[in-house]
């Protein structure tokens, strides 16, 4: 700039009051010399004991990336011809829309005021002032910046009482909420930051029914003092900070210091609540009275959510006494929903036994079934073949003895009316019964012309009952026979997946409905699928099945795509099943 355009600024600036912190002021401009006589123009400048930080941009993308790293940010003196001839009228929409910054001030500075006509940059941009650089002295600047820091000092001042007001009306309706205390405390805080217009750190200290122990209760702590709220309640304050609160309880009265100052609230239900604030300046006597009327309000607040909460010890007390003297008549009828429960129970045990003893018994039926038919067709052979003529008759007397052993099973089970029942457990390879349960089942598939593939290891060990686990797999097997397409594929696969072993059944059925997730697993439930061949359900198959993995430790599950698109259903067995073995 032409020295007869920046003039110094007079050195005889106003003593203030020593504040911490200062001013960030971001100048932007393609211009070098811009930077330095803005920096020789504003040297020295002081405003409210705070000076100036003036950070550089020198392009509107650099000025992107220092305003996305900066967020303090008070003012911008803006260049409007860089790269482009629009870029600074750019980068306020940037400021104002993505960043949604609307408390800095921003000042745009013009070489070429023809190129963006004033009348039209104020109303169709967010800025707060636009000066052209020949009419910008140092005074001018001076005062520009001055006015706007002021306008970023009130907004920044309505932004800190709005948050610190809704904080105290947010708790307001959470009085329900252990933790409401808290958010009034901070509200507080936050609150008496904006009423003395500073940046002060502050500590909530409670003390009940005017304690001697000096035990106190931090209820919310900001600034340097913020570390108290990862502490429990009781949690002795540090030795700087212990003296100031006991010296301000035993007085009762506020306190204002030249770094500290202390408010103190006494409730009417007799509780006492002191703040400490480290504000950094002495506070004025309009200052101290906002205090006053601030605290005289906020004891009303806090004893409101006091007294709730000694409501609710209170009905917990009273609670426990109508439960002490209505334990007779509760015990009384236990006792009678007990015995209705057993009548409820015998009555449902006969048709749950049906039901099972049906469902477990037409899967070993149908292997028998299948298998003397494929026999009554190999006696017609001449000669007729002995060897496989033994091996179905082999078939039919194992499943003979599957199903015997299956009725016994179920006996039990039902006598013992689903109680617990203890399992057989031992060393079992999950892969070589999940091959015999599939070579069992592979006739029924034969004559539904479906293909029934075993991605099964060597082997897979695990600890359980045999008889229980073959029954688990053989109803997934039969359901998905049962319910997949003629000449449709169904996979059985054995392994690992995700820290536990998986045997998964997957078929190319009609899949499974929104409705069935809900009453999958359900004992008498009826999907919204069908049997392809009109075979026969009583829709217990896959409750047993979940049933037996949960005697095991572990848990049964479906995945389905949607309808027409087939369904996985499997047993999955953590390694705790597994590692007992």
């Amino acid at each position: 700039m032409d020295d007869d355009i920046l003039h110094l600024i007079p050195d005889e600036v106003p003593s203030l009051p020593e504040r911490a912190g200062t001013w960030a002021v971001a100048v932007v401009d393609d211009d070098p010399a811009v930077h330095e006589g803005t920096r020789y123009a504003l040297a020295g400048y002081m405003l409210d004991g705070r000076g100036l930080e003036i950070l550089s941009a020198h392009s509107a993308e650099e000025a992107r990336a220092l305003l996305r790293a900066r967020r303090d940010i008070a003012v911008v003196l803006l260049d409007v011809v860089m790269e482009t001839d629009d870029a600074g009228l750019v980068l306020v929409d940037f400021i104002r829309r993505e960043l949604r910054d609307e408390t800095a001030r921003i000042i745009l500075r013009t070489g070429q005021p023809g190129q963006a006509p004033e009348r039209r940059v104020i109303v169709d941009y967010d800025i707060n002032d636009y000066k052209a650089k020949t009419e910008l002295t140092a005074d001018k600047l001076f005062t520009s910046l001055t006015a706007a820091l002021r306008a970023y000092q009130q907004l920044k001042r309505l932004d800190e009482t709005r948050r610190g007001l809704e904080i105290i009306i947010d708790a307001a309706p959470m009085l329900l909420d252990h933790k409401s205390m808290q958010l009034l405390a901070e509200g507080m805080l936050t609150q008496v930051a904006s009423l003395l217009n500073v940046d002060c750190a502050g500590i909530l200290v409670l003390r009940e029914n005017g304690g001697a122990d000096e035990r106190f209760c931090v209820l919310a702590g900001s600034g340097c003092y913020h570390h108290y709220m990862g502490r429990e309640p009781a949690w002795p304050l540090d030795a700087d900070v212990h003296p100031i609160v006991a010296r301000t309880f035993s007085e009762r009265r506020h306190s204002f210091g030249t770094r500290c100052s202390t408010l103190y609230l006494e409730t009417s239900s007799g509780s006492e609540i002191v703040a400490l604030i480290d504000a950094d300046r002495s506070l004025s006597d309009t200052d101290r009275a906002l205090i006053d009327l601030f605290t005289s309000r906020l004891s009303i607040a806090f004893d409101n959510v006091i007294l709730y909460e000694q409501l609710q010890q209170a009905n917990v007390g009273l609670e426990q006494r109508v439960v002490e003297r209505t334990a007779e008549l509760i015990r009384a009828n236990r006792r009678l929903g007990m015995q209705r429960s057993d009548l409820r129970r015998a009555n449902g045990l006969k048709t749950e036994i049906l039901g099972t003893i049906a469902h477990d018994l037409k899967n070993p039926l149908a292997v028998i079934l299948g298998r003397a038919e494929m026999l009554n067709d190999l006696t017609g052979m001449s000669p007729p073949p002995v060897e496989q003529m033994r091996a179905q008759a082999d078939h039919i007397r194992s499943s003979a003895k599957r199903l015997t052993g299956m009725i016994e099973s179920l006996m039990a089970d039902a006598m013992n009316d689903a109680l617990d029942i203890s399992l057989r457990r031992e060393p079992v390879d999950l892969a070589a019964l999940a091959r015999e349960v599939c070579e069992a089942n592979r006739p029924l598939a034969d004559l539904k012309g479906q293909s029934l593939e075993a991605a099964l290891p060597a082997e897979t060990w695990l600890c359980g009952d045999t008889e229980r686990l073959r029954e688990a797999i053989d109803n997934l097997v039969s359901n998905a026979i049962k319910y997949s397409f003629p000449s449709g594929a169904i996979r059985i696969a054995v392994g690992r997946e995700a820290g536990e072993t998986v045997c998964a059944v997957s078929d190319h059925g009609p899949g499974l409905s929104p409705e069935d997730a809900g009453r999958l697993f359900g004992r008498f439930q009826r999907l919204s699928a069908k049997p392809t061949a009109g075979e026969g359900s009583t829709g217990l198959g896959l409750s047993i099945v979940k049933r037996i993995a949960e005697l095991h430790g572990g848990r049964a599950t479906a995945e389905s795509e949607g309808p027409g698109r087939g369904a996985t259903f499997a047993i999955r067995f953590p390694d705790a099943a597994v590692e007992l073995i």
